[in-house]
Formats: structure tokens, C-alpha cells, sequence
């Protein structure tokens, strides 16, 4: 069963959505959808007074659509580990929060903590998100996992902190810090960076497909070769299109470090 909801208006306080699993929902006749309570300050309020709830038998099974402005929801798809979530609109905070598998498509921007934790699965963002994307949750040593997350449009500070695997894959421009305290993953920016990036990096790859940084005293360049695992990171990583399409037609500089912390990490600068 394929099912829509669609947001009547923002509400007055944050709303957890993270029990709308499209697989648990599809399993529920639409009333009973209507009757779930969603954690709402430090109340909750029913489904119905925030969506109207449309379903259908097809095709499309396990997926739950959600539009209009979503922007006070947050933790939309966290932990979500089967089936499609689709999202027409702008999210809150931490979408996507502990993924394992399954997909997550937002056509909007996502605040913080996009893809924290995240373990497995498929997390898209046509717009921009917020900071702290595809890091490790408060408290925890490890951020991002597994899986895969794309950003069709710019990230915000700290992206891909404590990242340990996974792809990062970011079309546009982002803040300070990336892929600081990094400890494996690979991580590809299309468009310039803030200040510091990997900085404390221990392990992982950070490529500029864009406008790159001048590496930093802690990064030194490394003059052997790397064809054999360019030719299969470039051939990978051309599947998301422009502008990595044309990565296997071009040459990389590596930089390792960061020296500082006695880091093996990687950049890799188009040449």
C-alpha cells in the first residue's frame, strides 16, 4: 500500500516523527492511521490533526509520501530500516537519525543533524541541509556508519564528523570543519569549503571535485601512485552525475595526513 500525507499547517511545537515507518504504516487501515499519536512538546496529538491521510492498493507498496511544510518535524525516517519515505517539502532536525536501510528522498531542505548516526539505506536531499550532517550523534564516538547520503545542495559546519563509513557526496558549497576527526568513509564536495577541513582526520578519503583548499602544513603530498583505486573510485563515484560524471578522464594530487594526531587520511585534488 502506497500512503500520502499531506500537512494541513505547521504546528504550534516540534513534533517527533520518527514512529512514521512506511512498512509499520502500511500494515494499518487509514482510521487507525488518523488515531496514532506523535510526540508534540511534551504532549501528543494525533496524526489526524496533522495530516490528511490518503492510501492506495498498487504497485507502489511500503511507501509513505509526505507533503507540505514539515519543517517543525523532526527525526522523519530515523531509524527507518525497510521500505520509501518520500518527502515534498522542508524537514527539521536529524532526518534520516540511525538509518540502516531503505530509501529516504527529500525534495526540500533538511535542518541539522542530517543522516546522524546513520548506519545503511539511501538518504537524498535535493536543497540544502544544516549543520552536523552525516556526524555522530551527542556523546557518541562514531558518526556516520554506512549507506549513502547525497546533497544536492550546500551542508552546513562539521560535516561528516567522526565519519567512519559510507559515501558523502554534497553538489554545492560547505562550512568549517569538514570531515574533521574523520576515521574512514569517502567524502566528495562539489562546490568550495569553510575553514579547517580535516582537520584532525585520522583515516578516510575527503575529494574535492571542485574548487579545492590549499592543503594544510599537516597534510603533505604523497607522490606514489594511485591508478588501480582511482580508476575504481572515479568509476563509482561518476554514477551521481554531474559534476563527478567526468572524474575517470581526470588525474588526482593525494595529500595524507592529518600529520597531527598521526592521521593516515587522504585528500584527493583533481588535477
Amino acid at each position: 500500500m502506497s500512503l500520502r500525507l499531506v500537512a494541513r499547517q505547521p504546528p504550534a511545537l516540534p513534533v517527533d516523527a520518527s514512529s512514521l515507518a512506511p512498512v509499520a504504516l502500511a500494515a494499518l487501515p487509514p482510521a487507525d492511521i488518523e488515531r496514532l499519536r506523535l510526540p508534540h512538546g511534551r504532549d501528543t496529538i494525533a496524526v489526524a490533526e496533522l495530516f490528511d491521510v490518503h492510501s492506495a492498493d498498487g504497485a507502489t507498496r511500503d511507501t509513505l509520501v509526505l507533503d507540505g511544510d514539515l519543517s517543525r518535524f523532526h527525526s522523519i525516517g530515523a531509524g527507518l530500516a525497510s521500505g520509501t519515505i518520500e518527502v515534498h517539502g522542508p524537514v527539521g532536525d536529524s532526518a534520516g537519525l540511525g538509518m540502516s536501510a531503505g530509501r529516504l528522498v527529500i525534495h526540500g531542505r533538511a535542518r541539522d543533524l542530517t543522516g546522524c548516526a546513520m548506519r545503511g539505506g539511501w538518504l537524498e536531499v535535493m536543497g540544502d541541509i544544516g549543520d552536523f550532517g552525516a556526524c555522530a550523534r551527542p556523546g557518541d564516538m562514531n558518526g556516520m556508519r554506512g549507506g549513502t547520503l547525497l546533497v544536492r545542495g550546500a551542508a552546513g559546519a562539521r560535516l561528516g564528523d567522526r565519519m567512519r563509513r559510507g559515501t558523502v557526496v554534497v553538489w554545492g558549497d560547505c562550512g568549517d570543519f569538514v570531515a574533521s576527526r574523520m576515521v574512514a568513509g569517502t567524502l566528495v564536495l562539489g562546490g568550495r569549503c569553510g575553514a579547517h577541513a580535516g582537520w584532525g582526520m585520522r583515516r578516510g578519503t575527503l575529494l574535492f571535485a571542485g574548487v579545492a583548499p590549499p592543503p594544510p602544513p599537516t597534510f603533505v603530498p604523497v607522490h606514489s601512485g594511485a591508478g588501480v583505486f582511482w580508476q575504481l573510485l572515479s568509476r563509482e563515484l561518476s554514477r551521481y552525475g554531474a559534476p563527478l560524471a567526468d572524474l575517470p578522464r581526470r588525474g588526482v594530487q593525494r595529500h595524507a595526513g592529518d600529520l597531527a594526531v598521526g592521521g593516515t587520511g587522504e585528500w584527493l585534488v583533481l588535477r
